[in-house]
């Protein structure tokens, strides 16, 4: 057996980063105390969610992967606790601008970083004014405990996400999110649609889903934001192992044995049973048959 503790984390936010820093960290150690060895933070947890207007004053919070606060805090982090941390920041490259996540392994070493794919762009949530489109691809990493996906907030609407980096070998997925209410209409509640999309790929992979959320009501000018926390994990059969509520900073935990996953998955002959000689309309904007 292969056993492996997980954990998913919500917490709200300020435009003081140190003191964000300091309740993430507060979070991480919890969940370390009770065994987890990977841990999930939110997305963009460092400041409060920018991108409800489109101001070019944020721009300056993007930093370069090596000098990022979170990520270098981070690092120690996890070399004290032994635990792996996937770091969602806004990082600065040249003039390009990225909402990407750095994965630091248990020693404490930067395995690398992901650049998120699918860029949302609407009311409130106006991301494409300040992040260039992804441009590494999905990438699994082979970390002290597990190999692990991650996708970024939209990307965990997109099944060919989750589907290419289980393909990939990730054993477990791993979402930081920053969603709520509709700014334009507040009546619009999309916590249980949001919830059971990525139910839908751990059914579809058989694999484990972890999801961050943020929690708190944030406003810029005539713009407001509730954030619905309901992180959870997700188990392989697409069933909620652990939900949390709407409002309170909390710590999710959750095991899995990995081996026994594995057999399952290829005992169920998903995969066996593919057929990607007939996806390729997967690769059109259209849908028309690809020459």
């Amino acid at each position: 057996m292969r056993k492996v503790k997980v954990a998913a984390t919500q917490m709200s936010c300020t435009w003081d980063i140190e003191d964000n820093i300091r309740k993430a960290e507060a979070l991480v150690r919890e969940a370390a105390g009770r065994g987890a060895q990977i841990i999930l933070l939110q997305e963009l947890f460092e400041t409060p969610y920018f991108c409800q207007k489109e101001k070019s004053c944020y721009y300056q919070y993007a930093t370069e992967l090596e000098q990022n606060r979170a990520v270098n805090h981070f690092r120690g982090v996890a070399k004290e606790l032994g635990v792996v941390l996937p770091i969602s920041f806004y990082e600065k490259k040249n003039y390009a601008r990225y909402n990407s996540l750095a994965v630091i392994d248990a020693d404490g070493e930067v395995l690398g970083s992901y650049r998120k794919s699918h860029i949302p762009d609407g009311p409130g949530y106006e991301e494409k004014f300040y992040f260039n489109p992804g441009d590494t691809g999905f990438k699994v990493w082979k970390t002290r405990y597990a190999k692990i996906g991650v996708g970024i907030c939209w990307d965990q609407w997109y099944p060919e996400a989750a589907r290419c980096m289980t393909l990939m070998g990730a054993e477990l997925l791993f979402y930081p999110t920053a969603i709520g209410s509709e700014p334009q209409d507040s009546s619009i509640d999309s916590k249980d649609h949001w919830q059971t999309c990525m139910l839908g790929h751990a059914a579809a992979n058989l694999i484990p889903v972890v999801a961050s959320n943020r929690i708190g009501t944030e406003s810029d000018e005539d713009s407001s934001i509730n954030f619905y926390g309901s992180s959870f994990i997700a188990g392989p059969a697409g069933n909620k192992v652990e939900e949390a509520g709407r409002t309170e900073e909390t710590v999710l935990t959750a095991e899995f044995d990995l081996d026994q996953l594995e057999v399952q998955r290829i005992e169920w002959g998903i995969f066996r049973d593919r057929r990607p000689d007939l996806y390729k309309i997967l690769a059109t904007y259209d849908g028309s048959t690809p020459v």
